[in-house]
């Protein structure tokens, strides 16, 4: 079992619903749901009988059989990865959640929306905007919330949006080294929004690689007890 912190059921329910039919029950059966359930998911009863993780297993399931999933350092459209992500949102749930980790020479950082983690849900109907694409991640540059553990100042620039992908990563690089805080042994599977090299303030040249996630969740143990990573 998963302790999911974060899932974006606008994402799970934009994926389910792309499913062709023909393919549910398969996946229903790898995933152990209940066929019965499955065989009429696509209607909006029974996806709720469904349940979020049910409907979650599927979609991974699928994802997995249609798409060459990366990993975070060579990130395909849709990649894993799990390390210790500083995690900044928790407390506004109309607002950005912003994720970040490094592994290597290769610095995280995933955008999505606050109302998406676990213990912080909100009817749809009172989330005024979704926090999932690039313009909400460079709003967020330019105004994060007083109350995220920070250290000041940042190198953004006075434009409202980046002049192109280079500054883009840039930018998301400096954010990424000023946001401090404790960190969260975390995997996760996200959509690629962004990848490139960036280089900080002191020369060093690193790959940043955006993405949104589906889901985050609690690692189970950082070393596997071999030198190596669950």
């Amino acid at each position: 079992m998963r302790y999911y912190l974060y899932v974006s059921e606008a994402k799970l329910d934009m994926l389910f619903e792309q499913i062709p039919q023909k393919l549910l029950s398969r996946l229903a059966t790898e995933a152990k749901v209940d066929l019965k359930v499955v065989s009429v998911a696509v209607q909006k009863a029974a996806r709720a009988e469904l349940g979020t993780y049910g409907r979650l297993d599927v979609v991974e399931r699928y994802l997995e059989r249609e798409y060459d999933i990366g990993w975070m350092t060579e990130p395909t459209s849709w990649f894993r990865g799990d390390l210790g992500l500083r995690i900044a949102g928790y407390g506004s749930a109309t607002g950005p959640v912003f994720m970040t980790g490094q592994e290597g020479h290769t610095v995280v950082a995933l955008i999505g929306s606050a109302h998406h983690l676990v213990g912080q849900r909100l009817p749809a109907e009172g989330i005024p905007v979704g926090h999932s694409m690039l313009p909400s991640l460079f709003r967020l540059l330019r105004e994060t919330p007083e109350d995220w553990p920070r250290r000041e100042p940042t190198a953004v620039s006075g434009r409202a949006y980046p002049a192109d992908d280079q500054e883009a990563l840039r930018q998301v690089l400096d954010f990424s080294a000023h946001l401090t805080g404790p960190t969260t042994y975390c995997e996760f599977l996200a959509r690629r929004l962004l990848r490139g090299t960036a280089t900080d303030e002191n020369g060093q040249e690193w790959d940043v690689v955006i993405g949104t996630p589906l889901y985050v969740a609690m690692a189970e143990d950082e070393d596997d007890g071999a030198g190596g990573r669950r």
